[in-house]
């Protein structure tokens, strides 16, 4: 029983971790549109605050489920 939970935890912190890089990279990008842009564009700065919240939302969870990432 025990074994189980911890092999779905660490199954599921696996696929945390994994969400967050992809989040990340999605955060950077749209940081660097707004970055390049001319003029100023609130779909792109709107898009690039949701990419943003995301991140830290799942940063702040893998922080409440005390997970670290080994690099």
């Amino acid at each position: 029983m025990f074994n189980k939970k911890l092999k779905l935890r660490n199954e599921y912190d696996q696929k945390l971790i994994d969400l967050m890089t992809k989040t990340r990279e999605n955060w950077i990008q749209q940081k660097s549109l707004v970055d390049l842009s001319f003029e100023y564009n609130e779909e792109l700065m709107f898009q690039k605050k949701v990419a943003e919240m995301k991140y830290f939302f799942l940063f702040r969870e893998a922080k409440a489920r005390n997970i670290r990432i080994k690099r």
